[in-house]
């Protein structure tokens, strides 16, 4: 037995001495095959780090990038990479087996118990060929991370395309005329087919589940209770809701709201429900897939949005109860217009679950772009369908001589608003730009749901507001009662509860419409995109970013929706139900104005990301404006301010300034008009009222005073004179009787005597009406007495010799 593990020895010993020979003999084969032109073998050594630091600077780029056609360049150099980590692997995995082979030539090391030993050549050869191999192996494991690194980054870029898919408006992705948008249907995308493919396979195995021996029951329970509630559970419940609004409510318009209301929330609930059942019933097993559980999840929400649809399109069209029909719509449009809620709930729900089913089975941007297309195609489609039935029916209405639908401005905005996105989804489907095509159809859905929801829960608070407290209703008599307060005063909490509650609608609006989609991007994040070109740095010495422009420019147009809807409330509700005046009401309003326009210009501008201590070049230019050119506008400013808080006139009062009488007929930020007595207007700067002297003739409620100077001859009885004038002005209407009139010996000369007789008058507006009255009255009466008023004296001048002389003087 030894002599054969002598033998043996020898004869591995001869191998291994023989070995590099060999190996030597096959460099020499591998420089031959080169120079024969077959390409050498590739260097692992050298060929693994490069291949990292490509790998490496993808991942690099890819962070940071938003360009579909860079993701896509980056895409494909991820899939080189790969297909050469592969390669190399096949390049050196030869060599391993040929180390593994001669290591199994030589065998693993004898035990020092064995009593065998092996001379040290045989073990420096097996430990050298042991290191190579170890060497070898770091080299395919680096190989596999390099390959693994890149097939994973290039399934993150593909999910960034689609996701760009959804924010990258100016993206170009093929007509819908064009070969390219169809391809994914006719080029046979074997990988996405067969990613389909696993995905519905999973949805197979979770239905198989669910319907196993012990789990059958169950399931069949939460199906057929999903489908009661969404079909006589949504019935029976707007039933009992509409008998509580005819029953239980007060007469007036809270039952249309309230039932209009009802119908939305009662389709809303149904089907969410019954999405939810479906999802138990589904989905309970332990032993269901994360993927499936999340797309079931992402079918439960969009349920929601899908019974908004069609609830808020049932509650505003209201077929079934004409009569209780919340906007102004005819019945005949409201039934030509009937089944096209439930349609569009149903385009979103399946072409939505469609974009989810590729996200779950990760398929290709190209099949994602056709599933954008057709859904933008089709609500694109039902939208122009809407306004050309809705336009044919009013037509029809009016050939058959019957009354055209009286329709409001905003219905007509709404309606020319649908066509024109309408007819702007398919131009932008023709000439390519898929992304924008999907971006206009979900927001003008999304806009509907807003706009719909904002629409009747704004009527609904108004008219609850106005219902609770009406003293015509038993809650309204009761506060009454309780609190001890006038009618006008819960008027006025009525209409200022009903204010609060539009506005806060009015902010929740805004926002959703801002920040809110049930697409996975937000509009607003879209519209940035869309202006990419814009840099997003900002400009940074004012620290304004594009997005944030945008921004505040929404801002400061819903500010100055409800700052306008506000002054307009108080104007037209509010502070007619109070004691206060009208100059009074009218400077409040303006004054709330002023701020509130200051205000909202400051949010905006904070909005923006201006930063105020980056602007001292702009102050400095405003002081030295202001100290030359804009001084005078700052100080009719800041006078305009004065005058709107002290009021030492305002609008209605009778003033005069620097020769100017008349009514001031508005008190502006730089000026106050006063109207004359022609009807004519002059402007004064509002810094002349605080500056000079202004008499304000009915300040404090001033009385007019009617005087009248008369002169007569010198040999009239004063007596019956004064009497005669008294009598006048007392038998005068407009002439008070506190103070009693009065006449005045004014003054004796020789052109007569002077009287003066002055009333009083409830307002200095009546004294030039009065006087007219009476200067009548009073020469009609001295007529009949027969007493004249004093004519003035004339002289008659003659030049004699040079000199003026008087030769005649008396009466003309």
């Amino acid at each position: 037995m030894s002599t054969i593990m002598t033998f043996f020895r020898l004869c591995l010993f001869t191998l291994i001495a023989f070995s590099p020979a060999l190996v030597y003999a096959a460099d020499d084969d591998a420089s031959q095959q080169q120079a024969a032109g077959t390409p050498a073998k590739l260097n692992a050594a050298v060929e693994l780090p490069k291949m990292q630091k490509v790998l490496d600077k993808i991942k690099q780029q890819v962070s940071g990038e938003t360009n579909d056609s860079k993701l896509n360049a980056l895409n494909d150099m991820a899939l080189e990479l790969s297909s050469d980590a592969d390669t190399l692997m096949q390049s050196i995995t030869p060599q391993r087996t040929q180390l593994q082979a001669q290591l199994d030539v030589l065998g693993p090391a004898p035990k020092p118990e064995s009593g065998v030993k092996e001379t040290s050549e045989v073990t420096s050869k097996r430990k050298n060929l042991q290191n190579q191999k170890s060497k070898i192996d770091d080299q395919l494991s680096q190989a596999e991370a390099v390959k693994t690194g890149a097939t994973n980054l290039s399934a993150q870029i593909v999910n960034l395309r689609r996701d760009a898919l959804k924010t990258q408006l100016a993206l170009n992705a093929g007509s819908i005329f064009g070969p390219r948008f169809w391809s994914p249907l006719f080029n046979g995308q074997s990988d996405d087919n067969e990613k389909v493919k696993d995905f519905l396979t999973e949805l197979a195995d979770t239905a198989v589940l669910a319907w196993q021996p012990g789990w059958r029951i169950g399931t069949a329970f939460w199906i057929v209770l999903a489908g009661l509630v969404a079909t006589f559970g949504r019935r029976y419940m707007e039933e009992f809701l509409a008998w509580v609004g005819i029953n239980r409510l007060p007469e007036g318009r809270l039952r249309r709201s309230f039932l209009a209301a009802a119908i939305a929330m009662t389709t809303l609930a149904a089907i969410v429900l019954a999405f939810n059942f479906l999802d138990l019933a589904f989905t309970r097993q332990p032993d269901v897939t994360d993927d499936v559980r999340d797309f079931a999840d992402k079918l439960v929400g969009l349920s929601i949005f899908c019974g908004l649809i069609a609830g808020l399109g049932r509650a505003f069209l209201s077929t079934r109860r004409p009569s209780w029909r919340l906007p102004t719509i005819s019945n005949e449009v409201a039934l030509a217009l009937k089944p096209f809620p439930p349609l569009m709930a149903g385009l979103v729900f399946v072409f939505q679950a469609l974009e989810n089913l590729n996200s779950s089975a990760n398929t290709s941007v190209a099949t994602t772009v056709l599933a954008n297309g057709i859904t933008a195609l089709l609500i694109g489609a039902t939208a122009l369908s809407i306004s050309f039935r809705t336009n044919r029916v009013r037509r029809k209405l009016v050939l058959e001589g019957g009354q055209p639908e009286a329709k409001s401005t905003l219905v007509g905005l709404i309606q020319m608003a649908i066509t024109l996105i309408g007819v702007a989804i398919m131009v932008t489907l023709v000439i390519g730009y898929v992304t924008l095509a999907r971006f206009l159809s979900y927001e003008l859905i999304w806009a509907g749901i807003v706009f719909g929801s904002f629409y009747i829960l704004s009527h609904l608070i108004s008219d609850a507001c106005e219902s609770l407290f009406s003293t015509s209703n038993p809650t309204g008599k009761g506060i009454q009662r309780s609190l001890n307060i006038d009618e006008r005063h819960l008027s006025q909490v009525a209409t200022l509860l009903g204010a609060l509650g539009k506005t806060v609608l009015v902010l929740i609006a805004a926002m959703a419409m801002l920040n809110g989609t049930f697409s996975s991007a937000a509009p607003i994040e879209l519209v940035q995109k869309a202006i990419e070109f814009w840099g997003g740095k900002g400009l940074e010495s004012l620290n304004i970013v594009p997005a944030h422009v945008l921004n505040a420019l929404l801002c400061l147009v819903v500010g100055i929706y409800v700052l306008r809807s506000a002054r307009r409330w108080l104007d037209q509700d509010f502070l007619p139900k109070t004691t206060m005046d009208t100059g009074m009401r009218v400077s409040l309003i303006t004054l709330f104005s002023n701020v509130g326009y200051v205000l909202v210009i400051l949010l905006a501008l904070s909005i923006m990301g201006l930063q105020w201590n980056k602007l001292a070049w702009i102050v400095s230019a405003l002081s030295v404006g202001i100290g030359f050119g804009l001084q005078e506008i700052v100080k009719n400013f800041i006078s305009g301010l004065i005058l709107l808080t002290e009021r030492p006139v305002k609008v209605g009062d009778l003033v005069s300034i620097s020769g100017i009488e008349g009514d001031i007929r508005r008190i502006n930020v730089r000026a106050t008009e006063i109207q004359l007595g022609d009807k004519s207007t002059v402007i004064v700067p509002n810094s002349q009222f605080i500056s000079q002297n202004v008499r304000n003739a009915t300040m404090g409620n001033a009385q007019g005073v009617a005087t009248i100077t008369l002169t007569f001859p010198l040999d009239i009885d004063p007596v019956k004179v004064r009497q005669l004038l008294l009598d006048v002005y007392i038998d005068n209407e407009r002439i008070l009787e506190t103070p009693e009139p009065s006449v005045s010996f004014k003054d004796l000369t020789p052109a007569g005597i002077v009287l003066a007789v002055t009333g009083n008058v409830a307002s200095p507006r009546q004294v030039s009406g009065a006087k007219s009255d009476l200067l009548f009255d009073i020469l009609t009466r001295l007529r009949k007495e027969g007493i004249v008023l004093s004519t003035p004296q004339t002289m008659i001048v003659e030049q004699r010799n040079g000199q003026k002389v008087v030769v005649q003087e008396g009466d003309a």
